[in-house]
């Protein structure tokens, strides 16, 4: 059994350690799917010893099947974005509140008291379908916020750009959470000098726009903007946590979840840090379902555990995983 208390009062690397191994034990045991793509590795509970011995499913197998490690009831489903026709994740989630802990814990580790920000949210292509966990965490920081003027903006821009203005001048801090392409429509048509104001960048152009490096994504926002730096949120349907970035591209992680680099031409091992390769994500607050998912993300980790993202695998493929059907 896993406790809760364990998940977020993690202090040391030791601690990390000593709980991840346990939570691989735990969904060894529960997790059926898990359990056979372990057992597809030659990896079990006798032979795991290390972080580094772990196994970390697919991302893709949240298309394909239930990932869930407990018998408890689902009490809510969260789902990918995808283009008609192609197959969405969905990530089955039994304990809701194990998810509110995890971000409003994660985002008072880097942004502090909620309280102290007026939220506001520009994310169209999510606010426009069902089943968003981004949309879902979102709504809880603006509730949360309990400002007055904190909400969600669709695509009345014109409102935005006077409640920006406007709030900005009057030396209250905001929190501006934007997919990117809407971010990038929204300073087309304004350009501002924003002083009291965080950017933070969800990423994705959504097929709106063409994708571009970061760093003239960035270069371009912060121009538009007036900031010196963009923020950066790095979460996604399967996990039950998130990164964030200061500036500059560089994201860390709370302290209940780690990145790993796995080599490109062989996901089972991995490597040095500063190098490129696919990255791993150990997030121990998705206890329930699977904590070791390999995603098809491109990236770099650093000694200190802080990481960059730099893309994704071509065709979204991890090369040396196809071990079961799908």
């Amino acid at each position: 059994m896993i406790h809760t208390e364990d998940i977020f009062t993690i202090s040391s690397k030791r601690e990390f350690e000593k709980l991840t191994l346990k939570v691989f034990r735990y969904q060894y045991d529960n997790n059926k799917v898990y359990q056979e793509f372990c057992n597809y590795l030659n990896k079990d509970k006798s032979n795991v010893k290390t972080i580094l011995d772990i196994p970390f499913l697919p991302i893709q197998f949240f298309k394909s099947h239930e990932i869930i490690s407990t018998t408890n009831p689902v009490q809510e489903i969260f789902t990918s974005s995808g283009t008609t026709g192609i197959q969405t994740s969905k990530h089955f989630v039994t304990d809701i509140a194990l998810y509110e802990q995890s971000y409003r814990n994660g985002f008072s580790e880097f942004y502090g008291n909620i309280e102290d920000y007026c939220v506001l949210a520009l994310l169209p292509s999510y606010l426009e379908r069902e089943g968003s966990s981004l949309i879902y965490m979102v709504q809880d920081l603006i509730q949360s916020s309990n400002h007055p003027d904190s909400g969600f903006y669709l695509n009345n821009y014109e409102d935005l750009i006077a409640k920006l203005i406007a709030l900005d001048q009057s030396g209250q801090n905001v929190i501006l959470i934007g997919v990117t392409y809407a971010l990038l429509d929204l300073i087309e048509k304004h350009t501002f000098q924003l002083k009291n104001t965080i950017i933070m960048e969800t990423g994705g152009m959504k097929g709106k726009r063409k994708e571009m490096i970061r760093e003239e994504l960035h270069a371009i926002l912060s121009h538009g903007f007036g900031v010196p730096v963009i923020h950066s949120e790095y979460g996604m349907t399967e996990l039950l946590s998130q990164a964030y970035s200061l500036g500059n591209g560089v994201f860390e992680c709370p302290p209940w979840m780690q990145i790993l680099t796995r080599d490109t031409e062989d996901a089972l091992s991995y490597v040095s840090d500063g190098k490129t390769g696919g990255i791993n994500v150990i997030d121990l607050a998705n206890v329930n379902s699977c904590s070791f998912i390999a995603t098809q993300d491109l990236g770099k980790k650093y000694p200190n555990h802080s990481f960059e993202v730099l893309g994704r695998f071509d065709h979204s493929d991890i090369r040396g995983c196809n071990l079961m059907v799908l």
